[in-house]
């Protein structure tokens, strides 16, 4: 079929020019709000729609194919805009003016251009792409066809209501949410919860949602893609729950809600000693005050703010690495004791450690090399240069190792040791019960999480938590030359 007859075909139905255009077919998923939103468009009809699919299900495809379609029929038109913004311009925003190009390329060059790096022009339409960060520059554009939020969830609700929802107000333009879900504060939450009462008062759909069930059953090979990352980081990890099965998450809530809490206890027994030849182990160690600026006291706990929280111990867990497994290719970690030192000057802690290395052996020694910590990290690496793995904490390492940790848990690759009674091992309980996990806004993910109770602090989780780094070891079967 000849481009000028699939073109003819195509002012009918987007399907025609998906297949023989584009050259790539819209799933049924995607093809109706694909309809929905042309005919929003094409009959002025200013409605607003939500598109919430599961990570790589295609919705940027979707978004793609639908802003070529109207670039194409209107072509002709001066003043034809579609207005497109994403939370960063990079990568975002400039992964869909790539993707958009790339459906126009059965066109002649001639029709297309590029203005100042962020409009694609076609003919006499437009689409620009512009980001919706907090200090970005937006004001003054109108959408005439048709505005899109790109992850809405990350985008800034004020900064939307403020700078983007205008454009489209003097020309009654079809607006557009599309994303996956996070907190029930997110942009996008806010407008699925709007379009539902509108749906529920005129019956017109304007939700569509595709999680990763319904990806699966029209992709096979999605299935074991999402089957992989749920061995890896666990159903119930918080990026599983939403990013695929567009679960919400609460943006502050416990840590280690008691499921959570089960999935950690173990049944073998406290080990003092190795006992078994050849056990991997690794030592984890989070210094006193190393972190004592990361986590600030949140009022919402019912708390006075003091100010920023202050560790007073150094913890030591010691845990057994059990080599991967199966598809999830990561370690387990099994707790074999723990110490927690208070008070106590560097020359003891460092005596101390090197005695318990002697005894262990340990094969890593992953240390919190943050603040005064970073001198009891440098001199347990000229010591032990091969196995020691400095860590230091800011926000995004914090954040990081609070996402890793709950992989761990979450996938069942953490266990404690059976509860033996003791205060450290009641200590380490009461910090698990006491974390809190706050989920900052943003495409970051940032999460700032750790006790705000002075009186119980996050020294043994903290240094529990530190296990996570591990999963960062190349862990990949080595092969011996010649085989």
């Amino acid at each position: 079929m000849t481009l000028q007859k699939a073109l003819l075909r195509c002012l009918a139905d987007i399907r025609p020019f998906s297949r023989y255009v584009v050259g790539r077919e819209l799933r049924p998923y995607q093809l109706e709000p694909a309809r929905a939103i042309l005919d929003s468009v094409l009959h002025c009809r200013g409605l607003t729609f939500a598109i919430v699919m599961a990570r790589q299900a295609g919705k940027n495809e979707l978004s793609a194919q639908v802003e070529a379609y109207l670039l194409v029929l209107y072509h002709r038109v001066a003043g034809a805009t579609i207005v497109k913004a994403a939370p960063t311009f990079r990568p975002q925003a400039a992964i869909s003016l790539r993707r958009l190009r790339d459906c126009l390329s059965a066109f002649p060059q001639s029709l297309q251009s590029i203005e100042d790096g962020h409009i694609v022009c076609f003919g006499r339409a437009q689409v620009h792409f512009l980001s919706a960060h907090p200090q970005a520059h937006v004001v003054g554009q109108t959408a005439s066809l048709l505005l899109e939020c790109d992850e809405a969830q990350d985008v800034d609700p004020s900064k939307w209501d403020k700078e983007f929802a205008p454009m489209a107000a003097s020309t009654n333009a079809t607006t557009v949410f599309y994303g996956t879900a996070w907190t029930s504060n997110t942009l996008l939450s806010h407008q699925v919860r709007a379009l539902h009462r509108l749906e529920a008062a005129d019956g017109i759909r304007r939700v569509f949602v595709a999680d990763a069930e319904a990806v699966a059953t029209q992709v096979p090979a999605y299935r074991d893609y999402v089957n992989a990352e749920i061995a890896r980081l666990g159903r119930q990890h918080p990026m599983i729950r939403t990013q695929y099965f567009l679960e919400e998450i609460d943006q502050e809530a416990q840590m280690f809600p008691p499921a959570r809490q089960e999935t950690m206890r173990g049944t073998h027994p406290r080990q003092t000693r190795p006992i078994a030849p050849g056990q991997m182990v690794a030592f984890l160690l989070d210094v006193a005050g190393g972190d004592e600026t990361i986590l600030q006291r949140p009022t919402q706990l019912g708390l006075p703010d003091l100010g920023p929280v202050r560790r007073d111990s150094t913890a030591l867990t010691i845990v057994a690495v059990e080599p991967p497994t199966g598809i999830t290719a990561l370690p387990t970690y099994r707790v074999l004791d723990r110490r927690r030192w208070t008070g106590v000057g560097q020359p003891t802690l460092y005596a101390a450690l090197t005695d318990l290395a002697e005894t262990w052996h340990p094969r890593w020694i992953v240390v919190d090399a943050t603040g005064i910590g970073a001198g009891l990290s440098g001199f347990l690496t000229a010591r032990y240069p091969r196995q020691v793995i400095p860590y230091a904490f800011n926000l995004a390492t914090k954040s990081d190792l609070g996402w890793g940790f709950l992989a761990v848990v979450d996938s069942g690759r953490y266990k404690e040791y059976a509860d033996d009674g003791a205060p450290d091992t009641a200590q380490f309980w009461r910090e698990v019960q006491a974390a809190q996990a706050e989920v900052l806004p943003g495409p970051a993910r940032r999460m700032r999480w750790g006790v705000a109770d002075p009186a119980v602090h996050d020294d043994l989780l903290v240094s529990a938590a530190l296990c996570a780094r591990l999963d960062e070891v190349d862990w990949r079967p080595r092969v011996a030359v010649g085989e």
